[in-house]
């Protein structure tokens, strides 16, 4: 059961429709279900609730149907932070977040309604941005519907990525800005190419040794592969992506980690960093003589 306490002036009154969607982070088709979910109510009186008018204090109620064809499993999952509203797990490689239908079992998606299963609570998979398979790190996941599209219209969500890749880069730190589209006839693998969509990823070095780099990155857009195609575009593929031509020497999946996010709450107004360590297999590279 979802409910929101409204915060009006002594006196004022609002649809209910106007409220949600402006303050509560309503989108117009989650408005379309709440509307006939059977379930609205304020101050727990069944109400429609295309006709309702709220005023100061009142408290809207509603229950939406979780519908999925994600199978629950008690899976290992590592949690770096968790809240009422969001929940951010540290995923590990070789991981999918979403099942497909070659691969129904196994993923974050499974592990994620497991977790909600074995504590009883009724909640769905919203996941807020994408990590390929064998990208270690930070994934935020919303618990609600709502949650998931106010930090989708915000602008302050931020993720940053750190990653290892042969050679040097000239200049240190910069940004690339390169169109991205699929390389037909593949429908995996993503290319360069001038009619793509816009991408752009700002990278700047923290640790080299001549041998290999450490870049730290920034997503300014979230294209398919976009930091493995771009790094891959300046002649310095991840180490590991055999995909896009890097190296599998030193390590067998391809050397990137979703390291920090940073987000503005969605309900709280607070500001959250989130830290993750980067992973064994790549500090082991950094370490190596």
């Amino acid at each position: 059961m979802t409910k929101h306490i409204i915060t009006l002036a002594d006196g004022e009154t609002c649809p209910a429709k106007a409220y949600l969607m402006r303050s509560c982070g309503i989108s117009s088709s989650l408005w379309k279900r709440i509307k006939h979910s059977g379930t609205f109510a304020v101050n727990g009186v069944p109400m429609i609730a295309a006709r309702t008018v709220l005023r100061a204090g009142d408290t809207v109620s509603y229950d939406l149907p979780i519908v999925s064809s994600v199978i629950p499993e008690q899976l290992p999952l590592k949690i770096a932070y968790e809240d009422d509203d969001l929940l951010i797990i540290d995923k590990p490689a070789g991981q999918l977040v979403h099942p497909t239908t070659r691969e129904a079992h196994g993923t974050v998606a499974n592990a994620v309604l497991g977790l909600y299963e074995a504590r009883g609570t009724e909640l769905g998979f919203h996941p807020c941005h994408r990590l390929d398979r064998n990208t270690t790190g930070l994934l935020l996941i919303a618990k609600h519907p709502e949650v998931q599209y106010q930090i989708a219209k915000q602008d302050t969500l931020e993720r940053e990525y750190l990653a290892l890749v042969d050679g040097t880069l000239t200049p240190s730190s910069s940004t690339i800005d390169a169109p991205i589209a699929r390389a037909l006839p593949s429908i995996i693998l993503r290319r360069v190419i001038p009619d793509g969509k816009p991408a752009r990823t700002h990278y700047k070095t923290e640790w080299t040794n001549g041998g290999h780099t450490l870049l730290s990155l920034q997503l300014e857009t979230g294209r398919t592969h976009q930091i493995r195609v771009h790094l891959a575009h300046l002649g310095h593929p991840l180490l590991g992506d055999d995909l896009y031509g890097g190296s599998t020497e030193l390590i067998a999946r391809h050397a990137l980690h979703s390291a920090h996010l940073t987000l503005t709450h969605p309900r709280t107004r607070e500001n959250l960093t989130i830290t993750s360590p980067l992973p064994e297999d790549m500090a082991r590279i950094l370490m190596s003589p």
